[in-house]
């Protein structure tokens, strides 16, 4: 019997299939930048980096949350963001951006470049002719050096290529950035509201409720008209938990607040699995002295993974680690129809920044093994062991 097609986290399709039916797709796969999962039927979405689609199964499930914890000096997980939203742009996708620290505006103009063939062909299916132009080398060389590079997800194999490249060293087009529709939060420009008997601090109060508007005024919750084109809409929610959202969480052991930032994950992860949203919340784990209150921040989410910086340790100077910029733990894995989690191959990775890419990789002291070269290899095997008795 042929698997129906999930599209949020948990929401089966519409209709019975049947063995005797031709097997139909939801229409919630048509969705620009989406697909749907070969191991549980889920719509994914990429994160803008393709080895860690790869790690994390394939991608962000839709009504998903991804937590990332914070390295030290927020710099490779502030990229993280700004790769998971660079994706949601090229692909289309409306964004939801809210800070603490950095105005969102500030934080969309450092978004990465996408590579020149991949601009190129989202234009062409525009309906916009970009004619090649055999005067500049450098287009002709970017295009050349990423047009046949393997994807990631070996294990997902597809005739549709999913996500994109970017150039770290430039900054995305105004153009482009200014044709998605972005909404913002800035808690310092936000007015204080009464919450009343709510346990969430006001900030976290009005981010919540913020959101909720956006979902339901743009639609995303399922409440507009079947005939207009539906979408995905991308939550990235910088340095969660820090003191500049009114948290205590990073002062003290035993925080007034300890159950704030819990409440509003709870929160924020009920309305994704009722709706088309996928999130990105970053967390300073390192400065949450209760380790039991950072423990129930993970399990609050569906996929959880932590950034571990190379910069100011010791290890930056380790001459077994310098081809890398810092180490990826993956704390958690999303359990999606299904009683378990996915295993994955490895659990020693390491991160880089190149001159222009972001990438994960096995960590291996002397010979970098990349992503791409890896497959998936069974999770279970049986070993037959024999032991020998000795004589009555």
């Amino acid at each position: 019997m042929a698997a129906p097609v999930r599209g949020m986290a948990g929401s089966p399709s519409i209709g019975n299939t049947t063995s005797f039916q031709k097997k139909t797709r939801s229409k919630l796969v048509s969705i620009p930048g989406t697909r749907p999962s070969v191991q549980n039927g889920q719509l994914l979405v990429s994160s803008g980096v393709s080895s860690l689609d790869y790690v994390i199964g394939g991608g962000l499930a839709v009504g998903t949350l991804l937590l990332v914890e914070e390295d030290c000096y927020d710099s490779y997980s502030r990229m993280l963001l700004k790769y998971f939203l660079a994706e949601g742009v090229v692909c289309g996708h409306e964004l939801f951006l809210a800070s603490a620290r950095d105005h969102p505006d500030e934080i969309m103009q450092e978004l990465p470049s996408p590579i020149v063939d991949d601009v190129a062909g989202m234009k062409i299916s525009e309906g916009q002719s970009q004619p090649s132009d055999p005067e500049n080398p450098d287009t002709m060389k970017i295009a050349w050096r990423y047009q046949n590079q393997p994807r990631v997800q070996t294990a997902l194999a597809s005739s549709v290529r999913f996500g994109h490249y970017y150039d770290v060293s430039k900054t995305m087009e105004p153009e482009l950035r200014q044709a998605a529709k972005c909404h913002s939060f800035y808690q310092l420009q936000e007015t204080p509201v009464t919450t009343g008997s709510s346990p969430l601090p006001s900030p976290y109060h009005a981010l919540l409720k913020s959101i909720q508007t956006v979902i339901r005024k743009e639609g995303f919750d399922g409440s507009t008209p079947q005939s207009k084109v539906r979408n995905v809409l991308r939550l990235g929610l910088h340095s969660l938990g820090s003191v500049l959202w009114g948290d205590d969480v990073c002062c003290k052991v035993n925080p007034a607040h300890c159950h704030a930032l819990t409440t509003f994950l709870y929160a924020l992860r009920g309305l994704l699995r009722t709706s088309l949203s996928v999130a990105m919340v970053t967390v300073p784990s390192h400065l949450i002295q209760n380790r039991a209150i950072m423990g129930r921040i993970i399990r609050l989410s569906d996929t959880a993974i932590a950034l571990e910086s190379f910069r100011g340790s010791e290890k930056e100077t380790n001459p077994l680690y310098k081809d890398y910029h810092g180490l990826l733990h993956v704390c958690q894995l999303p359990r999606l129809n299904c009683l378990s989690s996915e295993v994955p191959d490895t659990k020693d990775l390491a991160f880089k920044l190149k001159r222009k890419q972001f990438t994960i990789e096995l960590c291996v002291l002397r010979n970098p093994v990349s992503l791409c070269s890896l497959r998936r290899k069974p999770v279970c095997k049986l070993v037959k062991i024999c032991v020998s008795l000795p004589p009555p």
